[in-house]
């Protein structure tokens, strides 16, 4: 990744970015474009700025986005847009990296998987069947079937790279299911590297 952004810092304190982007941000390019899907007030905006990569935030509500006018003047991309009830907003554009975190809108997962450039990335997470048990969302339409992640990924064309689908006692106990796949290079040859580890020390 890139040396860091000055960092343009959020009015309120933010949840800490999802562990699952920190574990596969090094796969990202360097300076690389992100779209974070249903982005709220911002938590992975804000890293992902810090770190230098180039993101774009879409969310449906304005009390969120409004929080995130330093962001967009320090060069981040916000977009306002209901995406659930009107048309998906990057058409024709594709990035490094689509980010996905505790959303789900089956209808719209064919245009998130087709925003995934050649050579990016997928990476979701949220929330999976027997979340019910344990808290909210309960209902069936937003929580994902087992393999759900897995059939998205084959029927995009995407290879996983890394998946898993279980309970997670903290920060909150949580049903999730979570993937990282990555769309193949535009030109065939030598075989994209996605290091399973950052760069750094063997362990």
């Amino acid at each position: 990744m890139s040396a860091l952004l000055p960092h343009a810092r959020p009015p309120h304190p933010l949840h800490p970015p999802s562990d699952w982007l920190l574990r596969w941000a090094h796969l990202i390019p360097a300076g690389g474009r992100v779209l974070d899907v249903a982005c709220g007030p911002g938590r992975h905006l804000h890293w992902l700025h810090a770190q230098g990569f180039a993101p774009t935030g879409v969310d449906r509500d304005p009390a969120a986005l409004a929080s995130l006018a330093p962001l967009a003047q320090a060069g981040a991309e916000i977009v306002e847009a209901d995406i659930e009830d009107g048309p998906w907003p990057f058409a024709g554009r594709a990035f490094d990296a689509v980010l996905v975190t505790n959303y789900l809108w089956r209808p719209r997962l064919p245009d998130i998987a087709a925003a995934v450039a050649p050579g990016g990335l997928l990476i979701y997470e949220t929330f999976a069947q027997g979340q019910e048990s344990v808290g909210r969302p309960a209902r069936a339409e937003f929580l994902l079937a087992p393999g759900e992640l897995l059939r998205l990924a084959a029927g995009e064309g995407l290879r996983v790279l890394a998946y898993e689908d279980g309970f997670l006692e903290a920060p909150a106990p949580r049903f999730v299911q979570r993937l990282v796949a990555a769309r193949g290079a535009a030109a065939p040859g030598t075989p994209l590297r996605h290091l399973l580890r950052p760069p750094g020390p063997s362990r």
